[in-house]
């Protein structure tokens, strides 16, 4: 309430599923403050930019792949959306193309938000700090694209393998630690799964980032995503966010496959947008202009949609999995 500024003038939009922490947070939040709640049942771009229009809603949290379809409808820019003050997003890394887009499009703020369920949920948000606020736009975008600033009562570091932190050089990639009042203490009836998860108090989120001078923290994977090819290692948000900036692409998810003479290979699933056609070799060339060759996709499946969990995020392990049975284990 106290860092999204929410009063009884708020109208919350729940479009992500509200048997999800994401959302179910601000049925009580906006309550509390007395403000107004608007209901939408499922999920349809149109649908969602109607309704941001016709109940003159003011704040909202959406999973990014919402936000890319919805500032990605031919209909985005045709609506209303003055009554807006700030867009949040969480449950996944976005694209800062795909943020530009969101702030020129519906013409207010915009925070990313991370946070999990063991955590209640935030733990970062990426509101600027004051003095932050005289950047360019430019700017500003990158850190408002970033996972974020720790949350209010909430300590975050980012780790080593030997659990020491990273030096804030945005470059030295570690663990996301936590702990605070909001953290839970624990697995119900799972001491294994206790013991395993936390170490001196503090949680071990699994997510993988970077953290800069300012204390803003960027995730650039889940430890499970990291795709190590040759010895090297590959985060596919960041081969995620070279795609998104293809004018033909509309979803994107980047995956690691087995490779016998480099242990795993770089793979992309790639949705392209309605209409459009384009061919592996054009995408790949693409990310060569941009990645270093080895972070490149090595092949590109090209599908109708996405698979997706109940909560709107694409699942990347029903995209590996066919490709990894008969093997016994995952080179990392």
């Amino acid at each position: 309430i106290a860092e999204l500024h929410l009063t009884d003038r708020d109208v919350w939009a729940h479009v992500a599923p509200m048997f999800h922490l994401a959302d179910a947070w601000a049925t009580f939040a906006i309550s509390w403050v007395g403000g107004r709640h608007v209901m939408v049942p499922q999920f349809s771009p149109e649908v969602v930019l109607e309704t941001l229009e016709r109940e003159r809603v003011t704040i909202s949290n959406l999973i990014p792949t919402m936000l890319n379809l919805m500032v990605k409808h031919p209909e985005a820019r045709s609506h209303d959306y003055s009554s807006l003050r700030v867009i949040l997003s969480g449950g996944a890394p976005i694209a800062t193309e795909v943020v530009r887009s969101i702030i020129e499009t519906f013409g207010c703020d915009y925070i990313q938000t991370y946070g999990m369920t063991e955590t209640s949920p935030y733990l970062t948000l990426s509101i600027l700090k004051e003095h932050l606020a005289s950047l360019s736009p430019q700017e500003q975008l990158n850190f408002k694209a970033r996972t974020g600033r720790p949350f209010i009562a909430v300590e975050l570091k980012v780790v080593d393998e030997e659990g020491r932190p990273v030096p804030p050089d945005d470059k030295t990639v570690g663990e996301i630690w936590v702990r605070g009042d909001t953290v839970t203490p624990g697995y119900w009836n799972l001491p294994e799964e206790t013991k395993a998860a936390f170490q001196n108090g503090w949680l071990k989120t699994g997510d993988l980032a970077v953290v800069d001078k300012e204390g803003y923290v960027n995730i650039v994977d889940r430890k499970k995503d990291m795709i190590l090819t040759g010895g090297e290692n590959v985060y596919s948000t960041e081969v995620e966010n070279v795609l998104y900036m293809h004018p033909k692409v509309l979803e994107a998810a980047v995956f690691g496959v087995p490779d016998e003479k480099w242990g795993e290979a770089v793979k992309a699933a790639i949705v392209l947008k309605p209409g459009e056609s384009a061919t592996e070799e054009e995408l790949i060339a693409f990310c060569k202009e941009r990645l270093a060759h080895y972070k490149c996709p090595k092949s590109i499946d090209f599908l109708p949609e996405l698979p997706k969990t109940g909560s709107g995020k694409i699942t990347k392990k029903a995209l590996r999995d066919p490709y990894w049975k008969g093997y016994e284990k995952r080179v990392h």
